[in-house]
């Protein structure tokens, strides 16, 4: 881990724990020594960040000068709240745990009433039956799509059935009850969506396929639209 990286982590775990924080725990949190802490507590200082208590009582973050100072009106904050809880409950686990970062980052650096109104919002988000555990790391399987690189994987069917697929990623959606990959199946030569919770065996190549994800990710979602209007004309008739 670089030493950047090591910096922003302590700051983040200074806003997670219950202040003051002490050392040790700030320690087990980032994974390094007490004396490293110490040392990059000193650090953050030098840089501006305003933290205050010393060694053998813990230490808390007031102010956290390397983000400029944040403002929303009242349904924004209502509409963060909502985005993020949701995220919390739905999202496989990495995002999940990134939504509660963010929603800490955000009550830590906005001013006291907006950071009330936060934490204690009428608006959330709540789901009594949590999606299926992904059978792939779904960051991964992110960071492909990005990247633009073909991902191959062993997935299995409603059936059970199961078949090695290789597939250009374009975006991971949760549809109704499940998280679902849009990509483009080289075995079926069309557009295909899989469930994460089926997938396993996740290998990404080095075989790029960009600049084509947005393109076919529009085409892929025009189908599925057309798809839709075609039942609905169905039902109808």
């Amino acid at each position: 881990m670089s030493r950047t990286d090591r910096l922003f982590q302590l700051m983040q775990a200074l806003r997670d724990l219950p202040p003051p924080a002490t050392a040790q725990s700030l320690a087990q949190e980032t994974g390094v020594s007490e004396r490293t802490i110490y040392r990059d507590i000193d650090t953050l200082r030098g840089l501006g960040a305003v933290i205050d208590g010393e060694a053998g009582f813990g230490f808390t973050l007031v102010e956290d000068a390397t983000l400029p100072p944040l403002g929303f009106l009242p349904e924004e904050i209502e509409a963060l709240v909502v985005g993020l809880n949701e995220v919390m409950e739905v999202g496989d686990p990495s995002l999940a745990k990134s939504a509660k970062s963010a929603l800490t980052k955000l009550k830590s650096r906005l001013p006291e009433a907006q950071s009330h109104r936060l934490k204690h919002a009428v608006l959330t988000a709540k789901r009594f039956q949590r999606p299926p555990p992904p059978g792939v790391n779904a960051g991964t399987l992110r960071q492909a799509a990005w990247e633009e690189r073909t991902v191959i994987f062993d997935y299995a069917d409603v059936d059970g059935h199961r078949t090695t697929r290789r597939v250009d990623p374009l975006s991971i959606v949760f549809m109704q009850s499940a998280h679902c990959l849009l990509a483009y199946c080289h075995l079926r030569e069309a557009f295909r969506s899989f469930r994460l919770d089926r997938m396993a065996n996740l290998q990404v190549t080095d075989k790029s396929f960009r600049p084509r994800r947005i393109p076919m990710l529009r085409a892929f979602k025009a189908q599925l639209h057309a798809e839709l209007l075609d039942r609905q004309a169905a039902v109808k008739s």
